[in-house]
């Protein structure tokens, strides 16, 4: 079976050189408990494969045999400004890393289509005014969803994809574009990304959702990590657990693996301690 990278070298290493390719993935994880430094780490460290390969190997080491790099490298955000993510990426991983990562990593923002019937001034969004024969122009919310389509149906194939964030597109959901058309529509997303051959990393803040709706999204996808905070006298510790994933979980199983310990440092989000049934 083919894997890509997901940039985490311990991580893949133990999961036969990452994610199976034609997989969705979700990252689902309270406020800092790594999801995001996952995403980034992931985005950050194939984009540095592809821009400074010396660097690359310095950090991560050598790829598996059965791994092959993607081609392409996108960041797909609906709020943020690509810079803001970069400046929020390097508060956790050394800037030097950073630079050259995003050199190969394509960042798109579909601030336009996501804002674009709510409240928010258009010039806090927008890198111009709207112009007035724009007004009115956009039926509904379903709009961010079929830009987010369009933009995957040409740049997934054989390319790893970090979705910032279902979040975001839980937060749209109205009465034009409900949470079933969500499911379904990340069914769909599921069942074009095998045919596609890349991987998609779809993160989410489970703070936001209830059980059930968290539920909802693990069955639409090929895979979940969870990722999570544990309490232990005085102390916190950041957890990762595979809840679900093709071609990952069995192995891992046989490894008697069942929790990962986790940290964040100067490299990225990675894989500390592995716990195994004894």
């Amino acid at each position: 079976m083919e894997r890509m990278p997901l940039g985490v070298s311990r991580l893949d290493r133990l999961i036969g050189g990452g994610a199976p390719t034609g997989s969705v993935v979700l990252l689902a994880g309270g406020s800092g408990a790594g999801a995001r430094e996952f995403s980034y780490t992931s985005a950050i460290m194939n984009g540095l494969a592809a821009s400074d390969p010396e660097l690359f190997e310095l950090h991560y080491g050598d790829l598996e045999p059965e791994a092959t790099r993607p081609d392409g490298i996108h960041y797909v955000s609906f709020t943020h400004e690509r810079d803001a993510v970069a400046e929020e990426m390097a508060i956790v991983i050394d800037d030097e890393i950073v630079d050259r990562g995003m050199d190969g990593v394509e960042f798109v923002e579909l601030a336009q289509e996501y804002f674009q019937l709510t409240p928010v001034p258009t010039e806090w969004y927008a890198d111009r005014p709207a112009d007035i024969t724009e007004l009115g122009g956009h039926a509904d919310r379903s709009d961010v969803f079929e830009a987010f389509a369009d933009y995957l149906s040409e740049h997934a194939a054989s390319n790893l994809v970090v979705v910032d964030s279902v979040t975001d597109l839980v937060a749209a959901i109205d009465d034009g574009f409900g949470w079933s058309d969500l499911i379904v529509a990340l069914k769909g997303l599921a069942r074009a990304s095998h045919r596609w051959g890349g991987v998609i990393l779809l993160l989410v803040n489970a703070d936001t959702l209830t059980p059930t709706q968290l539920g909802r999204l693990k069955e639409a996808t090929d895979g979940t990590l969870r990722f999570e905070w544990e309490s232990g006298g005085s102390q916190r510790a950041r957890t990762l657990v595979v809840e679900q994933f093709r071609g990952v979980l069995s192995r891992l199983e046989d490894e008697n693996v069942v929790r990962f310990e986790t940290e964040i440092h100067d490299g990225g989000f990675d894989v500390s301690n592995v716990r195994k049934i004894r």
